[in-house]
């Protein structure tokens, strides 16, 4: 994923780079500050640029897939794996209990803690450089 942007503040070896804000900004899960027209990222100054100067953006197309098959395939891997569970081997111990409500119970049970599982790692994954887009070419 390529972005051109400007830089508007450089932080040691982090720049902030502005970049045209898209339809997909509302959607994504990196830490991004949103303004109207312009998406802020925050990113590792690899080409030395300077503020005010013209940059190409590069987030690893690995980093890309890894975050997106974590926000995206894990709830719901998680959610039919706890439908699953619910139904076939709680369903056993509960025989009482309609199989189809220990079904739902352990399938959104397993959806809400695959969520808190997803927000725990990004906040720790955030931190790494190695999972930040890089600044790598001036352009300007």
């Amino acid at each position: 994923m390529d972005e051109i942007g400007i830089i508007k503040e450089i932080n040691g070896i982090f720049a902030t780079v502005s970049v045209a804000r898209k339809s997909a900004c509302n959607d994504c899960q990196a830490d991004c500050k949103l303004a109207e027209e312009e998406a802020l990222i925050e990113a590792v100054n690899a080409a030395k640029a300077t503020t005010g100067q013209k940059v190409r953006v590069v987030m690893k197309p690995y980093t890309y897939l890894k975050g997106s098959l974590l926000v995206y395939g894990l709830p719901a891997l998680s959610l039919i794996l706890g439908a699953v569970f619910g139904k076939e081997y709680m369903s056993s111990f509960l025989k009482n209990t309609d199989p189809d409500i220990l079904s739902a119970i352990f399938g959104f049970g397993a959806f809400i803690l695959s969520f808190v599982f997803v927000k725990l790692w990004s906040r720790r994954i955030e931190k790494k450089t190695e999972y930040k887009p890089v600044v790598e070419e001036i352009l300007e």
